[in-house]
């Protein structure tokens, strides 16, 4: 499986850098080493354990005024009088923009990931290993839309008659990916006629892509109805049906949301609830990661950047796959602001690239 890309930038993200004083490079590098170390261990940290992790020769004094200084600029807090500092969504926004370097990859490493998307796979099975391997790699929960209807190619259509006045369409997509859809009609049909409306459907869009047959079907319905014979009206309607039934089915493949029940910080029942029920009802999710889609490179969201009250206190970090050039999905991770974004972001990007090969490859 080749992937032609290695070593991206990972600073390609939704949100624009925010327009706030500049830092010292002194309070660039505290603020970094306070991040590192609260992703590390969950903790508060001091000014005493801060200073010894930073390196820096200066006194325990100097590092409690940057302190204040960041807090009042809004990039940590401090969750009460006595305890340290934390970072908070803009100040983990910084680190991820201004101060973090990426992992480069390993070949060993890379063909290692490489394995467990296997290019012989169905395509339902290669996204199913994507997520699963994004969960396990991370130990967040993994997501992986499904390739967008409208790159698939109709291969074939056969229709069935069924009990009472329902149809079984059985669709052919690319080269072996096989979809039954029972669809009502408003009356029975003869198999005789079935298999003249499937004649016709393969004759005239057998090759095209879902998105125009979908398209060129709503269009007849709406301008040409009075020059279609009975055979080609017939044929449309039954293809409207169809196919307008598979324009909602657009979803995502999700593994490892039970990771996320471990994590101290989502530990509230309240906030866990919520969030099981977004990857229930998939709406939420659904919408910002297609707001992924037309983005190149790694895409952030901490906290409420993402829009959505649900992902308060939560990090997505998505990148889109592509098959021939073409970007057809968004994948990434969800899990605690808390994240190791220099660890988390590669293996997103690399998960992308190596999914869309591995589609290429059982095209």
């Amino acid at each position: 499986m080749a992937v032609t890309t290695r070593g991206r930038g990972y600073n390609s993200l939704m949100s624009q850098p925010r327009e706030t004083k500049e830092l010292t490079p002194r309070a660039r590098h505290l603020l970094r080493t306070l991040v590192q170390c609260y992703i590390s261990d969950g903790r508060p940290v001091g000014s005493r354990t801060l200073l010894k992790a930073s390196g820096l020769s200066v006194s325990s004094a100097t590092v409690r005024n940057v302190m204040a200084e960041l807090e009042d600029m809004g990039y940590v807090c401090s969750p009460h009088t006595s305890a340290g500092r934390q970072p908070t969504d803009k100040g983990y926004r910084f680190f991820v923009d201004t101060l973090l370097t990426a992992r480069p990859w390993d070949n060993r490493e890379l063909d290692r990931l490489a394995l467990r998307l296997d290019g012989g796979e169905r395509t339902d099975d290669l996204l199913g290993s994507a997520s699963s391997l994004l969960s396990g790699l991370t130990h967040y929960a993994g997501v992986v839309t499904v390739p967008r209807q409208d790159l698939r190619a109709l291969r074939h259509i056969d229709f069935l008659p069924l009990s009472g006045n329902r149809v079984l369409a059985i669709v052919v997509l690319n080269e072996s990916e096989v979809e039954n859809r029972v669809i009502e009609t408003d009356r029975a049909y003869q198999e005789s006629e079935l298999r003249a409306i499937s004649n016709y459907l393969n004759a005239q869009f057998g090759g095209c892509d879902v998105y125009r047959v979908r398209q060129a079907l709503v269009e007849a319905m709406q301008h040409d109805r009075q020059r279609m014979d009975q055979l080609m009206q017939l044929a449309f309607e039954m293809g409207e049906k169809v196919f307008s039934e598979a324009e909602g089915e657009e979803d995502y493949v999700v593994a490892g949301e039970t990771n996320l029940m471990a994590l101290s910080e989502l530990s509230d029942v309240d906030k866990l609830r919520e969030l099981f029920r977004a990857f229930n009802e998939k709406q939420d999710i659904l919408h910002l990661l297609d707001r992924c889609l037309s983005a190149e490179g790694v895409q952030i969201f901490i906290g409420q950047e993402a829009g959505y009250r649900v992902f308060d206190g939560c990090s997505l970090v998505t990148a889109r796959y592509a098959v021939e050039g073409r970007p057809v999905g968004v994948l990434g991770v969800i899990g605690p602001t808390r994240m190791a974004y220099q660890r988390v972001i590669p293996i997103v990007d690399m998960t992308a690239q190596l999914l869309g090969a591995a589609l290429n490859q059982s095209r």
